[in-house]
């Protein structure tokens, strides 16, 4: 099964974390997307260290982290920075999606 997590807001970043360990430890595979208040927590070091699961792909939209000028020279390469766009492959592609 791929899971799709959006992530629009940086209130939720110990579920995040704890449902993509979970998801990835059942043999899942996760998409996770990043946009509004939620690209604030692409610095924080555990968010980001999700990229290193296997299963797990990351993505951004570039155009939050310049409305709330967020600085993304620190976001690791592996996250993919983008538009909406990688929201509907993530939305079209996941078989199940939540909204944290």
């Amino acid at each position: 099964m791929k899971l799709g997590i959006l992530v629009n807001t940086d209130r939720h970043r110990d579920h995040v974390t704890g449902i993509v360990k979970a998801a990835v430890s059942r043999g899942h595979e996760v998409i996770i997307f990043f946009m509004d208040d939620g690209v604030r927590l692409l610095t924080d070091p555990g968010i980001s260290a999700l990229r290193m699961l296997q299963g797990v792909q990351m993505s951004f939209c570039k155009n939050s982290t310049r409305m709330l000028g967020i600085a993304t020279e620190g976001v690791s390469a592996e996250i993919t920075e983008g538009s909406q766009f990688y929201n509907a492959v993530m939305n079209h592609d996941a078989d199940r999606v939540i909204v944290l």
